[in-house]
């Protein structure tokens, strides 16, 4: 199975248990790895055959902002079940979900949560 990978997308959005985060929202930081069969893109050289990682930006950008979640969990789940549902062609998603600027006191890059899903579920 192939990949499209999106590393370091920067979403501002409203996900967190705190209501200040809820209030003004912080910056998250999405990694994605969709796998495909992606031979006929391959050979062919045309968009259609493949899944634009143009359309999976904005799809994931949607999600993340549409709504407010408390755990970045859900917000995960969410965007993995858009991509699933919207793009036929992806077999699997993985999505990792990070916090850089999570309100814990202490000296780390980010909190993180990674997912995996697939069109058979879970």
């Amino acid at each position: 199975m192939d990949s499209i990978i999106i590393n370091g997308l920067r979403v501002f959005a409203f996900h967190g248990v705190n209501a200040e985060e809820k209030e003004n929202g912080q910056t998250f930081e999405i990694d994605l790895v969709a796998k495909a069969d992606l031979k006929k893109a391959c050979e062919s050289d045309n968009l259609r055959d493949t899944v634009s990682y143009a359309k999976i930006i904005k799809t994931v950008i949607r999600v993340m902002t549409e709504e407010k979640n408390d755990l970045i969990e859900r917000a995960a789940q969410r965007v993995a079940q858009a991509l699933l549902e919207e793009y036929e062609m992806l077999a699997s998603v993985e999505v990792t979900l990070k916090k850089p600027d999570a309100p814990i006191k202490a000296d780390f890059n980010y909190t993180a949560i990674k997912i995996e899903r697939n069109r058979g579920g879970f």
